[in-house]
């Protein structure tokens, strides 16, 4: 060997290991011989342990001080398996395989369809999985950094010295791939890569890595099995039916570390499984259909909630492993509970042990802060353009689903994604090919995305957080739409929390904010959320958004959730807005469950949104035409004196009605008139007054008779008493 390859090995120079290290033939004039190099620096000597009796042991030769060895075979023509015998300098004897002398495990086809962009499995390649080669166990390594001069594979196996398993270069993709026999699951490992300025970056977590360290601070990927034997075969095979546009979907969203804690043991986490146990007797009780979890993939700074990942193939380690994870999700699904996971692909942190300049060069991220930076986050934009980022998103997404059977992913942040002026000033951006502020490589990629999620499963929900009027979100890419199932109606979510924040002695005045969501309620395929991003940074509760004194705080929210249940759109609320939390969300605490001991009020609440979701699910009208116009009906949306809205739901059974009468004032109504649509005695179904859910008990002592006597263009009327700030629900149970 010359001085120069030796120099960079030891150096941690060299980019190509294999073309020093591992067995190699050599051929002269007059013979054909076998030489063996090994760079071990910890080892005192080593000998050369063929595995094939044909060839004898060898000692090495060390040709540096610092560890490289040597073993010449002469008259062999043919590679042979071996092993290396290591006594360390501590005289302790071990025998290891060397990666060395092991092929690539990535076929031609693999980097054709990486290249192209369009491997969507390709988690099962990259990141850290055990195999077997030639009957050697270990794990193989797989890592895309094409800019990187070298590229190592550092954990406990090998002190965290970047010098010693170099990984081999795949140059037309930039993929750099190892094999290391012995590797077991549990192993913590990095990549230490070198830019090709000399620059040595910080230790880079794996941007496949399936699971991370439980320590703080969680920036350390561990290699991982993901073997699990599932028992949803039941639920994954009724999926399709309940995602179908007229089924109910009620949404429980969730953040794993503040539903619940154990404050006797150090306030600490509930686990996966605990999770699991605590969760669906409950869920099952409020008659929710599906949990939505904010964003679950490895965060390091908790206070992010999740929406800072690091790790997008691995849930938190806060809570368990992997599989336990996995026994969270398939646990619900046999209690009969759908699974949403909120994913971030708008932005990601600058964490130096995460994407961030992952090569020495912008490589996940655009170059120019003006396409690269949320300022306003202090976060990094992926470049949906670039083939390889765009595969990696769409490769996430479907990982999730498939190996974690979620049920649907809601996509955080999308008008970020859309608008290239997004929380910009004026010369902060950089306009598209056309002069347009539409960011056209997001759009491409978030319909890209769509297509794949749907083309492998067609049973599942994607949901676009946007709160842009950009036009046919749900609607599919075919037609023009960006593809996905559901939007989130965020107009109608901010119009409600103004009109009910008011004195109901002023909403006369913003009676619009009511009715105003009908408008274009059949635009999109809409879900009415209540989020946690209304019960943060100085928003406070949903309680302590309403107007007045304690009784009348609870009767608005009472109102207020009857008025989301009969509005046609799927339904989602924050976790103790169902029993009327009056804290703002803290993450680093348990949500203030002994509120339901201290009074009628939040158990009463509790119990509405109990009876809400049951008759949701149970009433057809109430959600089986929700994309159909001719669901809904107002019967008067025009009486703002005295703030009250009247409407009626319909099933696809045309005589199948719930009329709905909301009274948004402290003021009982006494005989007030309501058109009704048939005759009959109209049953109330719901009053939001009633005692039971702690109200004055005011209302209609069960149902009204219909009269004869046409109003608002209804052939009948219904002449009702109103409870303040209640609504009634009322279903016709005879007509003529």
């Amino acid at each position: 060997m010359r001085e120069d390859p030796i120099f960079a090995l030891i150096h941690g120079q060299q980019h190509d290991p294999f073309a020093i290290l591992g067995p190699h033939i050599l051929t002269t004039e007059s013979e054909t011989v076998v030489v063996v190099r090994a760079f071990l620096p910890m080892a005192e000597s080593v000998t050369l342990q063929p595995t094939t009796s044909e060839v004898l042991p060898r000692p090495m030769t060390r040709l540096h001080p610092d560890g490289v060895f040597e073993a010449l075979f002469s008259g062999q023509t043919v590679v042979f398996p071996y092993q290396l015998e290591v006594v360390d300098r501590n005289g302790q004897c071990v025998t290891i395989d060397d990666p060395y002398r092991f092929p690539s495990t990535l076929s031609e086809f693999d980097l054709y369809l990486m290249g192209e962009g369009t491997h969507y499995h390709q988690h099962e390649k990259f990141g850290a999985h055990q195999i077997s080669l030639d009957g050697v166990a270990g794990v193989v390594f797989v890592v895309w950094a094409p800019n990187a001069r070298r590229v190592s594979v550092v954990g406990d196996f090998n002190q965290w010295d970047g010098r010693v398993h170099v990984m081999r270069h795949h140059p037309s993709n930039g993929i750099w791939e190892l094999f290391l026999p012995g590797v077991t699951v549990g192993a913590h490992y990095k990549y230490e890569i070198l830019a090709q300025d000399g620059e040595l970056l910080a230790l880079k977590a794996d941007p496949y890595a399936f699971a991370f360290e439980p320590e703080i601070p969680r920036t350390a990927s561990v290699v991982a099995d993901l073997t699990y034997a599932w028992h949803d075969q039941e639920w994954m095979a009724t999926r399709a039916r309940r995602h179908t546009l007229s089924a109910p979907l009620a949404i429980y969203e969730l953040h794993l570390g503040s539903w619940q804690r154990v404050p006797e043991e150090g306030n600490r986490f509930l686990t996966y499984r605990e999770l699991a146990h605590a969760l669906v007797p409950y869920l099952q009780e409020l008659g929710y259909t599906h949990v939505e979890l904010l964003p679950v993939m490895e965060h390091p700074f908790y206070g992010s909630w999740g929406y800072q990942v690091i790790g997008y193939f691995a849930p938190t380690r806060r809570y368990g492993m992997p599989t336990d994870f996995m026994y969270f999700v398939d646990y619900l699904h046999q209690h009969g509970l759908g699974v949403i996971l909120d994913w971030v692909p708008a932005h990601f942190p600058r964490d130096p042990h995460g994407l961030v300049y992952f090569d020495g060069t912008h490589l996940y991220e655009h170059a120019d802060p003006r396409q690269g930076a949320h300022r306003e986050w202090g976060t990094l934009i992926f470049n949906y353009g670039r083939t390889e980022v765009a595969n990696f998103l769409i490769n996430n997404a479907v990982f999730w689903l498939e190996r974690y059977h979620l049920d649907g992913l809601r996509i955080d942040a999308v008008a970020s994604m859309l608008y290239l002026d997004y929380a910009r000033e004026p010369g902060d951006w950089i306009p598209n090919r056309y002069g347009g502020n539409e960011n056209l490589e997001a759009v491409a990629f978030i319909k890209r995305l769509n297509e794949v999620v749907y083309q492998y499963h067609p049973d599942v929900l994607t949901i676009a957080e946007e709160s842009t009027s950009w036009s046919m979100v749900s609607r599919p890419t075919y037609v023009g739409g960006l593809g996905f199932g559901l939007k989130w109606n965020m107009g109608w979510m901010h119009d409600l929390l103004e009109y009910m924040h008011k004195d109901p002695v002023h909403r006369k005045f913003h009676h619009t904010n009511l009715t105003f969501g009908m408008l274009y309620a059949w635009t999109e395929h809409f879900v009415l959320p209540l989020s946690h991003d209304e019960v943060v940074y100085g928003k406070g509760s949903l309680h302590r958004k309403m107007p007045g004194d304690d009784w009348r705080k609870f009767a608005n929210l009472r109102l207020f959730f009857a008025f989301m249940y009969g509005h046609p759109g799927k339904k989602l609320l924050f976790m103790g807005g169902e029993f009327g939390q009056t804290s703002e969300w803290d993450h680093e605490r348990s949500l203030d469950w002994h509120l339901l001991e201290a009074g009628p009020y939040h158990r009463g609440l509790q119990r509405l949104v109990r009876d809400l979701n049951r008759l949701y699910r149970e009433q057809p009208s109430l959600r089986e035409r929700d994309d159909d116009p001719g669901g809904f009906q107002w019967i008067d949306c025009h009486d703002a004196d005295q703030s009250v809205v009247s409407f009626e739901r319909r099933a696809k059974n045309e005589d199948d009605r719930i009329v709905m009468v909301c009274n948004f004032t402290a003021v009982p109504r006494h005989e007030y008139r309501v058109g009704a649509p048939t005759a009959g005695y109209w049953a109330e179904l719901m009053n939001t007054d009633a005692g039971v859910y702690g109200g004055s008990n005011l209302g209609n002592d069960g149902g009204v008779e219909a009269q004869a006597e046409p109003t608002q263009g209804q052939l009948y009327s219904l002449v009702l008493t109103l409870p303040p700030l209640a609504a009634l629900m009322l279903q016709c149970h005879s007509s003529v």
